[in-house]
């Protein structure tokens, strides 16, 4: 008899062939990646490109605006504009930046008769007070009108105390309205600023009626007024005119007001840069 095989049949293990194309991607799916891809990366160089714009801009920008603030706050020279501006401003607030005693000084030089060398006393300084209170009616209207911001005023006497002279500085606003006041104020000597006078000092009977004269004089945004007469009493007219006009009454009130209105005027340095001297 044949022998039983000693494997059997179902022991053995069946081939299973894989189907064709099992393992492999569709070809659809796999150009759908592939364009997915490729639109990622012109989305991405898209995006990179115009971060590089916009960051490039801006580092311009930044860049221009450092340059322009160097270029400002670099020391230049300054340009006649400049140092002109420079110069009225200066003139300009001397009035409340100075002291009132720079303002007014204590002794004023004059030249006396025989051109000997003396000496005008300062006998007080008046309060602030506004135009139109510290002038004639006529004389304060046209500074009013010509935007006068306020009136300073103090009064001295010569050497020998014979004569009171009042000196009123008109602060304007600037030179141009200053200008414009000069040119409506009257030549009339009879008026002008209001003398001050201080109780118990050689100036307390000098009021309006013992003025003799009146002037003024225009320097940058001021009107410097003066007024003189004698510290006696004396009105206008009680004194000739001869005596008036051979006294040194007259020369030596011009003197201490024109002191005054030099000294407020006077140009001041002016820095060669805009930072200091040094460019």
């Amino acid at each position: 008899m044949r022998r039983a095989s000693a494997s059997p049949a179902g022991a053995r293990r069946a081939r299973v062939r894989p189907w064709p194309g099992a393992n492999r991607r569709q070809p659809g799916a796999e150009r759908v990646e592939v364009i997915a891809l490729e639109q990622g990366i012109r989305l991405r160089t898209i995006f990179l490109l115009l971060m590089g714009t916009i960051l490039a801009i801006a580092t311009t920008d930044v860049l221009s605006g450092a340059v322009g603030l160097l270029r400002e706050t670099a020391a230049r020279p300054l340009t006649a504009a400049e140092q002109n501006l420079y110069v009225q401003e200066d003139i300009a607030r001397r009035w409340h930046t100075w002291p009132t005693t720079l303002v007014f000084p204590g002794e004023l030089e004059y030249v006396a008769l025989g051109r000997t060398q003396q000496y005008a006393r300062r006998v007080g300084i008046a309060p602030e007070t506004p135009c139109r209170a510290g002038t004639d009616a006529a004389v304060g209207a046209i500074l009013s009108e010509n935007g006068c911001r306020t009136l300073l005023r103090a009064t001295y006497v010569d050497q020998t105390s014979t004569f009171a002279i009042t000196v009123g500085v008109a602060v304007m606003e600037d030179a141009d309205k200053r200008r414009a006041a000069t040119g409506q104020l009257t030549t009339d000597d009879r008026v002008g600023v209001r003398p001050v006078a201080f109780p118990g000092t050689a100036t307390e009977l000098f009021g309006a009626a013992q003025r003799q004269r009146n002037a003024w004089v225009g320097v940058g945004p001021y009107i410097v007024f003066s007024t003189a007469g004698y510290t006696d009493g004396r009105t206008r007219e009680a004194v000739a005119q001869e005596e008036i006009l051979h006294s040194e009454l007259w020369p030596t009130a011009q003197t201490v007001a024109g002191r005054i209105a030099r000294a407020l005027g006077a140009e001041p340095a002016v820095p060669r840069c805009t930072q200091g001297n040094v460019c």
